[in-house]
């Protein structure tokens, strides 16, 4: 029997299936799955005043932290605790829990096909350790630069770089569970985890890897990245700080600071099934793309639509069998107009859910920890409804789920993320029932 050979040559293998087994999250609106699910369920937001530090000199005095959190209950080693900063805390945590949910026997994997991507932003050195070198640099009234070799260098602890690198979650985490396989940090602003999600399930799928931690972790509430940055694009909506986020709402005033880790553990489907693993989700299809801008600048959405018809093509579905859409929802004029026109485009009256609305932006965290919503919407059986929609705005002609949560009916979603600089992200999800 003759077989063409140049059919043999362009013949590609079956695409290896990658799935989630285990969620961990250390949100404002909850720590671990079950007590973020039900703040999902309740329209719980996690929006307030400053209570860490005295907010009284800032020009936008609330945000959505994180409370309750103690790293100790999650930290191992817990000396490691010394060379890590609060977002690296926060991520490591989030690890923990999703390795927890995913209920992995210890010592059960092979250390060399176990990896690591994870999501950071930029980290801020936390004032207390800063106060002292700073003031050591000012000479009557006034800050010296050429006195920050020779005075502050003395003050600062040896190992202070180790605690405010961003590649430091992926490597804390690679320690601790003796992951051996590829490691990798993703910092791309606010699509920082939803990249590092993709790049995991690649990695799973050209066969390098059978189990990877993913996600991201980022905090917008630090005092330190509040100084370094605007509040031009902040809602200054004192008086209701739980009223403040209100993506594609007409009367949004701009985005509210939050901070938040979210972790997944991904598999090949067959390592998942040969263990004997609950699966949660399974990730079909993703995209990346790039539209140059300004930071606040104008912009179309042209990266918005092209990750949106890149991720659908993946996954090999049509914009009809999509149940949900998770949106970035930022919630500010520009861009939540312009994310909302890209999906009225690309896929219609599709119903979208915006979960900024609950524990704001969280920069490098918020798109891990939005589509662990889309998971549990499946596990759960309702898509949350985004919080304190009240007023349609014509330039946002899109399908707001508000009020209420939706039936999951079909158990697909796509998750956006975009940051402001131009990049733009989306990720094809399936619940258990659709696969």
């Amino acid at each position: 029997m003759f077989t063409d050979p140049t059919k043999l040559l362009f013949r590609m293998p079956a695409k290896t299936e990658v799935v989630i087994t285990g969620i961990g999250v250390v949100s404002p609106i909850g720590i671990g799955r079950e007590a973020f699910a039900e703040s999902l369920r309740l329209g719980r937001s996690g929006v307030g005043p400053l209570q860490r530090y005295d907010p009284s000199g800032l020009p936008v005095r609330f945000a959505a932290e994180v409370t309750g959190f103690d790293p100790r209950q999650y930290v191992r080693p817990r000396k490691s605790l010394k060379v890590m900063s609060h977002d690296i805390q926060l991520g490591f945590a989030a690890a923990s829990l999703a390795y927890e949910d995913a209920d992995i026997e210890g010592g059960s994997l092979d250390p060399e096909r176990l990896g690591v991507v994870f999501g950071s932003d930029m980290l801020y050195c936390d004032v207390p350790e800063i106060a002292t070198v700073y003031r050591s640099c000012i000479v009557d009234g006034a800050f010296q630069y050429d006195r920050w070799g020779p005075t502050a260098m003395n003050d600062l602890n040896p190992l202070w770089m180790l605690k405010y690198l961003p590649n430091m979650s992926a490597c804390h985490i690679g320690i601790a569970y003796d992951a051996r396989g590829p490691n990798n940090s993703i910092t791309h602003a606010d699509i920082s985890s939803t990249e590092a999600i993709s790049e995991a399930a690649g990695v799973i799928e050209r066969g390098l890897a059978d189990v990877m931690f993913t996600g991201g972790t980022g905090t917008w509430v630090s005092p330190t990245k509040l100084s370094f940055h605007s509040d031009a694009i902040m809602s200054h909506r004192e008086d209701d700080p739980q009223g403040a986020s209100r993506p594609f709402d007409a009367d949004r005033d701009g985005m509210v600071n939050g901070e938040g880790a979210a972790a997944l553990m991904l598999e090949s489907r067959h390592h998942a099934e040969s263990r004997g693993a609950k699966i949660l989700a399974r990730i079909s299809g993703y995209a990346l793309g790039f539209e140059a801008r300004g930071k606040g600048g104008p912009w179309k959405g042209t990266a918005v639509r092209s990750t949106i018809q890149r991720a659908l093509g993946a996954a090999g579905i049509s914009s009809d069998d999509v149940g949900h859409v998770n949106a970035n929802g930022l919630s500010t004029r520009s861009d939540d107009a312009v994310e909302a026109q890209a999906i009225r485009d690309m896929l219609g009256r599709t119903p979208v859910t915006a979960l900024k609305s609950y524990f704001g932006n969280t920069g490098a965290g918020s798109g891990a920890m939005e589509l662990l919503g889309s998971v549990l919407a499946f596990e759960h059986g309702e898509v949350p409804a985004t919080l304190n929609y009240e007023t349609p705005d014509d330039d946002c002609p899109i399908n707001v789920i508000h009020g209420a949560a939706l039936p999951v009916e079909k158990q697909t979603a796509l998750v956006l993320s975009q940051a402001m600089m131009g990049q733009a992200a989306a990720i094809v999800l399936h619940g258990p029932a659709a696969m």
